[in-house]
């Protein structure tokens, strides 16, 4: 079992996540090997919310050019977390909504 500081990597601020807070709806980059039950668990523990799902998206790299030069970004697993109805907001999005 990962520590939930391993397992929760940042938050994923985009507009569409920003819409979803008002809904209790939050989404975090998480490690690649967290599963739906470990996630829900650490975002518990952190946050001190109550987790009523979790949907995870496994987000293939992009081929990327710099230059001459061409790579590619590293693949990484979204979760979309939805709080319970009784749950209270998570205090870290307070601010940036």
């Amino acid at each position: 079992m990962k520590a939930p500081q391993d397992v929760i990597i940042r938050p994923v601020i985009t507009e569409k996540s920003m819409a979803g807070i008002a809904n209790k709806i939050y989404t975090f980059r998480v490690a690649s090997e967290a599963g739906k039950v470990e996630i829900a668990k650490a975002v518990e523990e952190l946050f001190g919310v109550q987790v009523a799902k979790v949907n995870t998206i496994s987000v293939r790299g992009r081929s990327r050019r710099v230059g001459r030069s061409t790579g590619y970004t590293s693949d990484w697993k979204k979760a979309i977390v939805t709080l319970k109805e009784g749950s209270k907001a998570i205090e870290f999005f307070e601010g940036l909504a």
